[in-house]
């Protein structure tokens, strides 16, 4: 395991630096952030002092050099537009995106699981087709609408929940969190239901497939044979077999949701990464953009590496088969 975890680290490594010259090569082509930064009113002697000031007097290949040598010693630079280090102004708004990927990916599994298993189990009764028919609306719609649909139905016309923004935050575990308390929750309901439909639908889909699959296998016939009780052979012997497809896409998932909740922010003004990326974007403010991609990565790659060891937790072949290689 030691060695699967430094090979993983070396190609982290080999991912980073192909992703940064990648991103960096692309915004340096795309324009001069000094022309959106600095006033249009300002003559050439305060443009060539703002290009040192932020190290764009430079050429291109030696301002990404410079970039990697900080970046081996964790300085991923400093943003144009906050003035401030990446890291700190990524750091300000990664709990916010953490903590609506975990509201989404919680309604995912915990409804998405169990609507899969019965629409598996009873897949001829009304209710299981009717799930499936959910499922398929839930591939179907375009996130942007689901968002704006559930604005108008649970704030403006129920005025249940709030529609935008987030809610009052508590430090915990040395994070500003919303969702340890209703008050904030409930400002994460709209936007977490709404990032979690897809999810939801690939998860009901996902299990009903794999249920259909494992009730026709000897392992289920011999334990009902034995006659041990239902709610075991389903929750030890079935839901065991069909977990490790499901941490595949459910971890795969989450390093999405993570990555790519940019759609849900933007609609509900959520203060999260998504947001930040994309004003930084349309700001050229390269610094942010590239800590943010670097850290994505980082998290794809942890994620998957979690998997990987509840892999060998779940199933005991998949740790006789590193132990030979």
């Amino acid at each position: 395991m030691f060695v699967f975890i430094l090979r993983r680290l070396s190609q982290t490594a080999l991912v980073l630096l192909v992703t940064s010259l990648l991103v960096f090569a692309g915004l340096f082509v795309i324009g001069d952030p000094v022309e959106i930064l600095i006033s249009p009113e300002a003559d050439q002697i305060e443009r060539e002092r703002a290009r040192v000031a932020l190290g764009l007097d430079k050429p291109g290949w030696m301002q990404y050099l410079l970039f990697v040598k900080n970046a081996a010693s964790g300085d991923l630079g400093k943003s144009f537009v906050y003035g401030r280090p990446a890291l700190e102004v990524i750091f300000e708004r990664m709990p916010a995106t953490l903590e609506l990927a975990t509201v989404a990916m919680l309604i995912s599994i915990f409804v998405g699981i169990p609507l899969g298993l019965y629409a598996g189990l009873k897949p001829d009764s009304r209710i299981a087709k009717g799930i499936m028919a959910i499922s398929i609306v839930g591939f179907s719609l375009p996130t942007f609408w689901v968002g704006l649909m559930l604005i108008m139905l649970f704030a403006v016309q129920l005025g249940w929940l709030p529609s935008t923004g987030r809610g009052p935050t508590t430090e915990f575990l040395g994070m500003q969190l919303s969702i340890v308390h209703w008050d904030g929750l409930k400002y994460a309901l709209l936007p977490g239901i709404n990032l979690a439909l897809f999810k939801l639908s690939l998860i009901i889909r996902l299990t009903r497939a794999q249920v259909r699959e494992n009730v026709l296998l000897d392992y289920m016939r011999f334990a009902r044979a034995k006659g041990l009780r239902k709610s075991r052979v389903l929750g030890v012997h079935l839901l065991k077999n069909i977990m490790i497809p499901l941490v595949t896409v459910i971890g795969l998932e989450l390093g999405s949701v993570i990555a790519f909740a940019i759609v849900t922010e933007s609609i509900f003004a959520w203060p999260g990464m998504g947001k930040l990326v994309i004003d930084s974007i349309f700001q050229l403010d390269r610094p942010v953009v590239v800590a943010y991609l670097m850290i994505t990565v980082l998290m794809f790659v942890f994620i998957n590496l979690v998997i990987d060891i509840l892999y060998s937790i779940l199933d005991p072949r998949v740790r006789l088969t590193a132990a030979k290689n």
